[in-house]
């Protein structure tokens, strides 16, 4: 099920009105599909590119991928395990500025992400639906982890569509 909305901070309805499956499951495994098909599709000199100055290479939009879904997943965590100590915010920026996503080859980015990403559908998996309904607080605002796992797919779902328009179009 899709998380109620009203319960879900603003800044995050947009990545999950993203997501038609209603069911997490199912959202995390289509969402992988599409996701590695089009990075793998990717070819290796265009992993540098960058679609205006000061906006970030394909390498750096895929580092920051790996990051958010860490957050998100540790916020997911935390909350289904009735951890009440709020979590604070993240500067995406900041993370992005001192990742040096250069250095790393391509492929090991790709592999980095599906195993990364494998990790978390085994994860939300593992939750009760119980866990899933509980409820923290992050960066001030209430949210619910199963939230946080329609959010780690619609992230990334975003950051397709934006490959698509700005990178690939």
């Amino acid at each position: 099920m899709l998380p109620d909305l009203a319960t879900v901070p603003v800044f995050y309805h947009g990545y999950i009105n993203k997501i038609k499956q209603q069911n997490l499951f199912a959202a995390l495994n289509e969402n992988s599909k599409e996701l590695f098909a089009c990075l793998e599709a990717i070819p290796q000199e265009k992993t540098t590119y960058s679609y205006a100055p000061g906006t970030w290479t394909v390498k750096q939009v895929v580092q920051h991928l790996m990051d958010a879904e860490r957050v998100f997943v540790y916020r997911a965590l935390r909350f289904s395990r009735a951890d009440q100590t709020p979590l604070p915010g993240f500067d995406e920026n900041a993370f992005a500025d001192n990742a040096d996503a250069a250095h790393i080859s391509w492929e090991s980015l790709l592999e980095e992400f599906r195993l990364l990403r494998r990790s978390t559908e085994l994860f939300f998996a593992g939750l009760t639906d119980e866990q899933l309904q509980r409820v923290g607080i992050a960066s001030e605002q209430s949210c619910s982890a199963l939230a946080f796992g329609f959010i780690t797919a619609g992230h990334a779902a975003h950051h397709l569509d934006v490959f698509k328009e700005r990178y690939f179009g």
